[in-house]
């Protein structure tokens, strides 16, 4: 099965689509940053070392760049480039001269270059439809930004990262491949409000499939009921170019035919040039009772296979403790034995000890809050709502019920001990003077999956009483189902305006698709696959 990879990241999507038996035929991302990690992993290319002469230049075989300021001898500017300044298709450095050149490659630059390119150069977009000579293109897939989407941010309805789902449609138009696969946060499932009026931007992005003669399937689902360590629920699109729908038809059950239904009524409104009405199509929610059935009896069964086995943060990360035995859990031990032979094979250095597993170094005060961050989880919603508001100075004292809850657990003194308080005013002193109005950092739970928000190190601090640390770069990336020889590269973290465009260690592994998730849409798609 042949597919093309768009906004790749560091591979998590691919990885687990790889674990499926999906070959790549080509993957694009707009960050160097990480592409190096894409490169290390999926090519055995070490874009560091050869960049510093440490390997020779025509070792780069397999990583391409569309446009580029910076010439191709020049690597270490290019992995330091900032990709919002990329020249336009024509105007800067490109090692894209061949349909050959894309064979097989990750291609660094701009989705609208890219789409630029195939519209300029027909024989491009015609390779890529037939998988360079391997047979029809299966599937393309890919999870663009999401940021101006998400919850967790400014919901900005005409931010540009908006436009790159359609920009993907764009590319299926192009390449025509058997299936589409777009993932992104629940968020784009929650209607922006301008001057009044509501816009869906899930329902505008399978209106744009459908326009392209795709029947767009829209799910919402969770990476933990698919194996993963993590709450982290997902709107995904499942678009089918509309003559396969028809071949599957008679391979089609009840229930699958129930899942398409709306689909299909809404890719027949628009071919009619019918405006549809937002009613007109609906989500499936793997969460909800009345249509977990639905997964349950489809091709979408792989999205649910773990709902009675839910992996735990210290499933995926106990055995990385300081102080721990070293013992794997079963999780651990499948990741590493589904995913770790496809980063393996691959690998042109020997094996070191587990990388990226550097422990960042934390202050005593810091130490003391990530304390408090443990405590407040042990308590009720309420009594944390309490307890917050005394950190954040809005109240001076706790009130007694509350304090003698809170006396019952050791916290970490100056004298670097832990100690219990028997007075409430030593206890609110510790608490106030440890304050901050930041409150977004939570310790982790050991018995829960791992909240969605893990991008950043301060995003969350570690459970366990003898580790007042954050999670190293390895630790987030256990959660997210990576294998442990699958390494990130480049910058660990990185602050300021660099933000803005950087895609450090700790941003790849939140912004990934978990391989897990990845594997398992692999999974339903390839079900379907097998009855053409």
């Amino acid at each position: 099965m042949n597919h093309i990879e768009l906004f790749a990241g560091c591979g998590g999507l691919g990885l687990g689509l790889e674990s499926a038996n999906f070959r790549l035929v080509m993957a694009n991302e707009l960050s160097p940053m990480a592409a190096e990690t894409f490169a290390y992993n999926f090519f055995g290319e070490n874009l560091r070392a050869i960049s510093a002469g440490d390997y020779p230049p025509e070792s780069r075989k397999q990583t391409k760049w569309l446009s580029s300021q910076y010439a191709g001898s020049d690597l270490s500017n290019r992995l330091k480039e900032n990709p919002h300044e990329y020249p336009p298709l024509g105007r800067g450095e490109t090692d894209i001269a061949t349909t050959d050149d894309l064979n097989g490659s990750l291609v660094i630059g701009s989705i609208i270059e890219l789409n630029n390119l195939l519209e300029a150069q027909p024989p491009y977009a015609k390779e890529l439809r037939e998988s360079f000579g391997r047979g029809e293109l299966d599937l393309v897939s890919g999870g663009p930004p999401c940021q101006s989407f998400s919850l967790a941010g400014l919901r900005q309805r005409n931010n540009q990262r908006n436009s790159l789902p359609w920009e993907m449609a764009k590319f299926v138009k192009l390449t025509q491949p058997k299936f589409a696969l777009l993932e992104n946060v629940t968020g784009i499932l929650r209607a922006f409000r301008d001057n009044g009026e509501e816009f869906h931007a899930w329902f505008e992005v399978a209106k744009a499939f459908a326009s392209v003669d795709y029947v767009p399937l829209c799910l919402h689902v969770n990476a933990k009921f698919a194996g993963v360590a993590q709450n982290r629920p997902r709107f995904i699109m499942i678009a089918v170019r509309s003559d396969i729908l028809r071949q599957l038809e008679p391979t089609l059950n009840q229930t699958e035919k129930d899942l398409f239904e709306p689909s299909v009524k809404l890719h027949q409104r628009i071919l009619e040039g019918i405006e549809p009405n937002f009613s007109d199509l609906r989500y499936f929610d793997a969460a909800k009772q009345s249509d977990f059935c639905q997964f349950a009896h489809s091709f979408l069964s792989p999205l649910i296979s773990y709902h009675q086995n839910i992996r735990t943060v210290s499933d995926a990360i106990d055995d990385l403790k300081l102080r721990s035995s070293g013992s794997k859990s079963e999780y651990v031990k499948e990741i590493n034995s589904v995913f770790g032979p496809l980063v393996q094979k691959r690998k042109i250095e020997p094996k070191h000890d587990l990388e990226n597993h550097e422990m960042r170094k934390n202050g005593d005060r810091v130490k003391r809050r990530f304390r408090i961050y443990q405590m407040l989880r042990q308590l009720s919603t309420a009594d944390e709502k309490v307890v917050k508001k005394l950190l954040k100075g809005e109240i001076i004292s706790l009130p007694s019920d509350v304090a003698k809850k809170v006396m019952k657990f050791d916290f970490l003194t100056e004298s670097g001990n832990f100690d219990c308080f028997r007075q409430q005013s030593d206890l609110e002193y510790h608490l106030i003077t440890h304050g901050t109005k930041k409150q977004t950092q939570k310790a982790l739970l050991a018995s829960q999956p791992a909240p969605a928000a893990l991008s950043i190190p301060d995003d969350a601090c570690h459970y366990d009483h003898d580790e007042l640390r954050t999670l190293s770069v390895r630790e987030m990336a256990r959660i997210q189902s990576f294998p442990d020889n699958f390494v990130f590269r480049s910058k660990v973290t990185t602050g300021g305006h660099m933000r803005r465009y950087e895609v450090p260690q700790y941003t790849q592994v939140g912004n990934a698709v978990p391989p897990l998730l990845g594997r398992a849409l692999g999974l339903a798609i390839s079900d379907l696959l097998r009855r053409l």
